[in-house]
């Protein structure tokens, strides 16, 4: 079938084989807490996808990488949710490298050993906070000789049960008692963190999305970027770039849950033509919307215009996708929805699209502002 074939050819390419197993999987076993698919991602080099080949990974581009996210999505959906962060944690990892320069440590620390470890990057920035901004920390980086002393909660946090590195948001307070955003880098397995369950709906449940506590953690200078004024614009256009390809994997992950579903229908040659191609429109146009954000990636455009863009773009896919998955079951019949669990999981899977940051609430003054000529801000 042509349906999404560019995007399996593509992750074929680059993570070959992988596709193929995991299809082989029932999707009840795929998104059960303890799925195998996690480490089979590990194991078919799925961690180094967006590592720099200079780096030793695979260096895949904007482009490839939302193609292999959409295929995985519709084969795995947890695995997809968890790895979109762990894809967003490495292009922010290397980012932050590039700007604090080779004299930081940080790159015999940790970055060689991402590749050649295929290590799995997990991200605190969330806290489990209504009407908290993304880029706002509670969790504060307490000075003491040598490092920072660590106490907090970071939740949900994908691949928290996987996890080898977890890069962290926290609060540093300058001379003034201001505090900027830091950004961390643990290795998993440091004394003080655990995890905790959090997760409590069946859907999703593989994406291990639970609670990292950190109690009196201890973290070296290396381990910790902070808001050196000297690095302020540096650091605020990481903010942007992070926050952009935050976005594009969310449409790219949940383009590929609902895409599953369209692929049931067209296989299965329900109902109407007319209804069929304009699934196929739908989330094509999604897709292509999520592309168009890749490309403006590669192309650079990733200042505040660019910012603006990944959220129109996300909240457009957003909308495209809750509209395609409503119709796709309907046009599934009810035989299918209670002969299987399958139709109604990918259902309510899809729906958390909604729920990852920004809400669309809380950026609707700044979108509107944007328009009327003021910068983008994103708190």
């Amino acid at each position: 079938m042509r349906f999404m074939e560019a995007d399996q050819q593509t992750c074929d390419a680059l993570l070959p084989g992988l596709r193929e197993r995991l299809a082989t999987i029932p999707l009840r076993e795929l998104e059960s807490e303890n799925n195998p698919a996690i480490e089979l991602f590990r194991s078919y080099g799925g961690p180094n996808l967006l590592v720099p080949r200079s780096y030793g990974g695979i260096g895949a581009t904007a482009l490839e990488a939302v193609r292999v996210q959409r295929t995985l999505g519709s084969v795995a959906p947890s695995l997809t949710v968890a790895t979109m962060m762990h894809h967003f944690s490495i292009g922010t990892l290397y980012a932050v490298a590039d700007a604090v320069g080779a004299d930081s440590g940080l790159d015999d620390l940790l970055l060689k050993r991402v590749a050649g470890e295929r290590m799995l990057v997990a991200s605190g920035f969330a806290e489990g906070r209504s009407n908290q901004g993304i880029l706002a920390p509670q969790v504060e980086a307490l000075p003491t000789d040598g490092g920072y002393h660590i106490t907090g909660s970071k939740k949900p946090c994908s691949l928290a049960g996987s996890m080898d590195l977890l890069t962290a948001s926290v609060g540093i307070r300058d001379g003034d008692g201001d505090v900027g955003m830091g950004f961390l880098m643990l290795p998993a397995d440091t004394p003080g963190v655990s995890i905790h369950p959090f997760w409590s709906s069946f859907a999703l449940a593989g994406a291990q999305s639970h609670e990292v506590r950190l109690t009196d953690v201890f973290v070296t200078e290396d381990q910790i970027i902070k808001p050196d004024p000297a690095l302020a614009d540096e650091l605020d256009q990481l903010q942007t770039v992070g926050l952009i390809w935050f976005e594009m994997t969310v449409c790219a992950a949940y383009t590929g849950i609902a895409s599953a579903l369209v692929a049931q229908v067209l296989d299965r040659g329900r109902g109407a033509v007319a209804d069929r191609a304009a699934l196929a429109v739908r989330i094509e146009t999604a897709a292509a919307l999520t592309e168009g954000l890749a490309r403006r990636v590669m192309d650079g455009e990733v200042d505040n215009d660019g910012l603006a863009q990944a959220l129109v773009t996300r909240f457009g896919v957003q909308d495209a996708v809750c509209l395609t998955v409503n119709q796709a079951v309907e046009l599934l019949g009810g035989m299918a929805y209670v002969s299987s669990p399958d139709v109604a999981y990918l259902a309510a899977a899809s729906h958390a699209i909604a729920f990852h940051p920004p809400s669309r609430g809380s950026v609707a003054d700044a979108l509107v502002d944007y328009y009327g000529g003021a910068p983008m801000v994103v708190r």
